[in-house]
This record gives C-alpha cells, sequence and structure tokens, in this order.
C-alpha cells in the first residue's frame, strides 16, 4: 500500500505530533522509494531542528558485567559467556572525572549505564551523588540502571536527572525472542514512573536482530504513540559480540538502517534521534545518510558501555567534512527552532509568490537558475 492510497500528505506543512499512528501508514512510509522518504524526513527535521546541528553525548559504564537479565543481544548478560570482566560500582569521583573529559571533548550531555536488572537500596546514595556532581559540572546527565519503581524515579529527579534511559529494544511481537526476563509491560511501566517523576526520557530500540520489517514498524508504533514522545530515540544497530546468542545474526542492509532513522524522524517530530550503537560498522557515508534523514544526536567517545565507538577525532573531521556542528545545551530548543521554521515558512511562501526562491543558506530571496542544457 502506497502513501496515496493511505491520503499522506504530499505537501509538508508544519509535520503535526500525533500519538495515533497506525501501522499501515508507517509501513507506508517504510515501502516509500529512499528518495522520496529521505526528502521528506529531511523537510521534517527542518521544520523543528537545525538541520545542522548535532548533540553530542558520552555514555560510561559505570557498573559493567554480571547483568541478571538474559538480553541476547548483551555482553553483560550473566547468561552468556563472552568473556566479560564484572566490575564493580565506579567511585563517584571517577565519573566525574571521566565527565570532565567528556565535556572538554565537546559533549553535552553525559550518560552513565549499570548493569542492573535494577538500581539496589544500597547503591542509590552514590548513583544520586553521581547525578548531582556531573549536573555541577554544567552538563545535562541521563542515566541507565534498569527497571524503576516510582520512589527510585523520585529519588532521581530530585537529584537533578534531566534523562532517563529505557529502551524498548523491538516490537510487542518480537521481543519474546530476544529477552525472557523482563516483560515489555515492565518496560512500559518504568517509562511511566519516570515521566510521572518529570525527568525526559531516552527510549528507542535495536535493530538487526533478525527481526522483520513489520517490527521496526511495530517498535517505532510504540515509540510514537506514547502519551508523550521520547525527549531522545536511539536507534541502535546491532553491535554482534562473540558468546551472545545473536553472534552470527545476517548483517541488516544499511539502506534499511537509514531508513529507520528517516521514519523514527517523521513520527517524532520534536525528539533528538540518536544515531547510537553501530556506528563503528558504519562507513561515513553510511552516516551521512543518517544525519540527512534526520538523525541529529550521536554518542561521542571510544567507547558505548562495552562496545566500539568511532574515535572522537574522527567524528570531528566527519562533522568538517559535513559542515556540522555539535549543537551546544539545549534549553527548550524544539520550541525555538519551531519559532524559526515557521518564519522560515513565511519567507519561503513569500518568495515563492515573487516567482523565487528562498535559499536556506544565505536565508535571502534568490533567482531561480535555469538550466540550460538541452
Amino acid at each position: 500500500m502506497n502513501a496515496e492510497a493511505l491520503n499522506l500528505p504530499t505537501t509538508f506543512a508544519m509535520a503535526p505530533v500525533r500519538h495515533d499512528w497506525a501501522r499501515e501508514e508507517i509501513q507506508a512510509l517504510f515501502d516509500l522509494p529512499f528518495n522520496d522518504l529521505l526528502f521528506r524526513a529531511a523537510t521534517v527535521h527542518r521544520q523543528y531542528f537545525d538541520p545542522n546541528a548535532v548533540q553530542v553525548s558520552t555514555l560510561l559504564s559505570i557498573k559493567t558485567g554480571a547483568c541478571p537479565e538474559d538480553c541476547k543481544y548483551c555482553s553483560q548478560s550473566g547468561h552468556h559467556n563472552t568473556e566479560l570482566e564484572k566490575e564493580k560500582l565506579l567511585e563517584v569521583q571517577k565519573v566525574v572525572a571521566e565527565a570532565r573529559e567528556a565535556k572538554q571533548k565537546g559533549a553535552s550531555r553525559f550518560c552513565m549505564g549499570a548493569a542492573w536488572r535494577s538500581p539496589r537500596a544500597k547503591d542509590m546514595p552514590y548513583v544520586l551523588e553521581m547525578v548531582r556532581q556531573v549536573k555541577s559540572l554544567g552538563m545535562e546527565t541521563c542515566m541507565t540502571l534498569g527497571m524503576l519503581d516510582q520512589e527510585q524515579a523520585e529519588a532521581l529527579a530530585d537529584a537533578g536527572l534531566d534523562y532517563y534511559n529505557h529502551n524498548l529494544d523491538t516490537s510487542p511481537e518480537y521481543y519474546g525472542k530476544v529477552i525472557t526476563t523482563r516483560t515489555y509491560d515492565d518496560r512500559l511501566n518504568t517509562l511511566a514512573n519516570v515521566r510521572d517523576a518529570g525527568m525526559k526520557i531516552c527510549c528507542g530500540g535495536i535493530v538487526g536482530m533478525g527481526e522483520g520489517r513489520q517490527d521496526r514498524v511495530g517498535l517505532l508504533q510504540q515509540l510514537a504513540n506514547l502519551p508523550h514522545h521520547p525527549e531522545s530515540v536511539p536507534i541502535n544497530m546491532l553491535v554482534k559480540i562473540e558468546g551472545t546468542p545473536l553472534a552470527n545474526v545476517d548483517d541488516l542492509d544499511p539502506f534499511e538502517f537509514v531508513r529507520t532513522i528517516a521514519v523514527a524522524r517523521i513520527l517524532m517530530p520534536q525528539s533528538f534521534v540518536r544515531l547510537s550503537a553501530g556506528r563503528q560498522e558504519m562507513n561515513d557515508q553510511t552516516q551521512a545518510l543518517c544525519f540527512m534523514a534526520g538523525a541529529n544526536s550521536i554518542f561521542y567517545g571510544e567507547r558505548l558501555l562495552t562496545t566500539d565507538n568511532p574515535e572522537a577525532d574522527h567524528d570531528r573531521e566527519l562533522f568538517r567534512r559535513l559542515g556540522i556542528h555539535p549543537l551546544e545545551l539545549l534549553g527548550d530548543y524544539s520550541d525555538e527552532a519551531a519559532e524559526d521554521a515557521l518564519q522560515r515558512q513565511i519567507a519561503e511562501q513569500e518568495a515563492e509568490e515573487q516567482g523565487l526562491f528562498y535559499d536556506a543558506m544565505s536565508r535571502r530571496p534568490a533567482k531561480p537558475v535555469l538550466d540550460k542544457r538541452a
């Protein structure tokens, strides 16, 4: 079924923020010709964000290994023999030193991850102190600690935590083939506790785990139809790790990954869509397509918890080649960008009425360039 059959718009007024996406609509977006999909996603992106600004985060594992969950993709699961060494919770000052270094390298958000099913009471005081001290550096803070009850979520919010990461991973239908020790509803309940506590949500998933396109559709439908869209949506490409059950799964077509980024951008126009795990396996051209498709957040640095990430120097060089710059601390960025986009639309309409086109680079009307070739 194509976009016209579903009455999807072919002109691009300000993209509405919806929470009622049907699977057929999302499937139709995935099925668009690649160029058409990227054009639509890039148009939506420009309506809400500076298309050449990318939010930069750094991720640190504050407690590694021996997780009791059985996630088939994860090197930290105690169910898999990945030869990963178990490490205790890092000392607060070590975490703060890592955050300070990340800020010096250009990161505006510092994310801390622990391999837990949920935080233990004895560890919470240390975790809360990490949040307070990283916040004191002038950085945004994010944590992923497993499942949270309401009391834990409120304690983290009171400490000043900005974001909590808790991914849905995949569609409800495929979920049981990847994880059995935690239900889909467990994940949704944690997201509700985080939202009720007043924190922002970082929630996305992993593609390339052997799922079909219908499961990528199902994952994005779950995210887009939450009562509030996640402020940050990480789209991870599976990193295949020896010793995990998914070590030998077939590679996902890079164009399918870019399609997933583009559809996420269209469905959640105000969210930051993060090009996350798996960048180490992507060439620069694939990453550039992801930015064109609406990805506007990355993890920066040499490691993502226990897997490799492109080196910071390479990222800086890629940004230079693409004319991209790191986004500063956000504030209420989406509202400002929406106002800017509205003014740009007005200018574009006025230029069109004068028989001109609007040059987005100079932000001025210009004469159309005629192709004199036969």
